[in-house]
């Protein structure tokens, strides 16, 4: 937690040098964009191609890229590749921050995850840099296609078109992409990392938390498009192609659940549409990667937990393997908690700047699950733009709470338990 603190103030003192920015920027901006890089996120409160310079830009990029991997995991494989000894303290927390499953062939994980990451973010760089340049010169295309390659990979949001990728609505290269980056992003290091050995034959068979994970990525994006379509078919889509409506649907369904790019003006969709969308924000992508939220497999587990429950059964499975207790309880805690904390910003926020609820409910919801979204200021900011200091301060936390995670957020506050050696007799509650 304090690693991302000293990035995000590292990254505010750096945006409010007068190389970064043109014009004038107040230190509650430059701290919103700083943490809204550091974690992620993509909401924006200045116009990133406008209101800030080119060193400006190639800051917001860095931050992105590192707040995508952790503090953490960037300073270990840089003392790995130093062939410097890490101790058994930082293992512990480069596992936990990776989510990996035990210690064993940790320090080979990381290289494969670089390894991941650099060839990944390429291939997307060059596919974008090709595309952009035929709208624009080689050496600003590049830089377009490497911002938006690390951008989109890292799940951040952030362009460098003031209009986002509205101009590319119809453009199949960028809504493949862009998407094709951001799910690969959102599902999570240990996933690709799977998908790869199996690939090669190493395993023969893919994890229960891979299957979990991509089984619910596939769902959730159907599940999107089909509600964008069948609510805004003949309303926010009612002037497009069919084929452009539905490469919007595809395009706002990845981007829902994971990053804050956008190809439609999301202030024209319903409110029925807003309202379901922060379902899909919350829900995030794959845990151990770039993607926020409160992760799929936690929804999936409580899923479990449900209907197992409603049968009458206490033996929770899938795909024949057993689920834990302990894992499906932990899966009911965070969505609990994380529903507490977005219902109490929520409320704090309506109260503040007397705006719209679900707007401000869609914003809250974007920035705890770390989306990017926004019904923007009717400009070409985000929504946060509106509001004050304090509100902003409050997006500002909702954020960095949401790149931390709710259950390591909320242990690092509260203390965790001590484990009790006195066992009561069971009380019998009716529900």
């Amino acid at each position: 937690m304090y690693s991302f603190i000293g990035l995000i103030l590292l990254g505010t003192l750096l945006l409010a040098l007068p190389m970064s920015h043109n014009g004038e920027i107040d230190l509650i901006d430059a701290l919103f964009t700083s943490t809204s890089a550091v974690c992620v996120t993509g909401l924006i409160v200045k116009d990133t191609p406008v209101d800030f310079t080119p060193i400006g830009q190639v800051i917001i990029m860095l931050l992105i890229q590192i707040g995508g991997l952790g503090y953490m995991t960037a300073a270990t494989f840089l003392a790995v590749m130093r062939h410097r000894k890490i101790g058994h303290r930082d293992r512990l927390i480069l596992q936990e921050s990776l989510n990996y499953p035990g210690m064993n062939g940790l320090v080979r994980f990381l290289k494969i995850v670089f390894a991941s990451i650099f060839i990944i973010e390429f291939i997307g760089m060059v596919i974008l840099t090709l595309r952009f340049w035929v709208d624009m010169p080689l050496a600003k295309a590049a830089w377009f296609g490497i911002f938006h390659a690390v951008s989109a990979f890292n799940n951040a949001g952030f362009s460098l078109f003031s209009d986002n990728m509205m101009r590319y609505r119809g453009d199949f290269i960028i809504n493949f992409t862009i998407p094709a980056l951001i799910i690969l992003g959102g599902l999570g290091y240990l996933v690709l990392t799977e998908l790869y050995h199996y690939q090669k034959k190493e395993i023969l068979r893919l994890s229960t938390h891979t299957k979990i994970v991509l089984i619910m990525s596939v769902l959730l994006i159907i599940m999107g498009m089909v509600l964008l379509l069948s609510l805004e078919w003949d309303r926010a889509f009612l002037n497009m192609p069919w084929h452009d409506k539905i490469m919007a649907a595809w395009f706002a369904s990845v981007n829902y659940r994971t990053a804050g790019f956008n190809t439609i003006d999301i202030s024209t969709l319903s409110d029925a549409n807003l309202f379901f969308a922060t379902f899909f924000m919350m829900t995030g992508g794959g845990p151990g990667g770039t993607a926020g939220g409160i992760k799929i497999t936690a929804v999936a587990l409580a899923l479990i937990g449900v209907w197992y429950t409603i049968r009458g059964d206490t033996h929770a499975h899938v795909f024949r393997r057993s689920i834990s207790t302990y894992q499906i309880n932990k899966a009911y805690a965070i969505i609990f908690i994380a529903s507490i904390y977005v219902v109490v910003s929520t409320i704090i926020l309506s109260e503040i700047e007397r705006l719209p609820f679900l707007r401000i409910l869609f914003e809250t919801c974007s920035a705890f699950a770390t989306v990017g979204v926004s019904t923007g200021n009717g400009g070409v900011l985000s929504y946060s733009a509106l509001f004050g200091d304090w509100g902003k301060i409050n997006i500002i936390i909702l954020m960095f709470m949401g790149r931390i995670g709710v259950f390591a957020f909320t242990i690092v506050i509260v203390g965790k338990a001590v484990q009790s050696r006195i066992k009561y007799a069971e009380g019998k509650i009716v529900l």
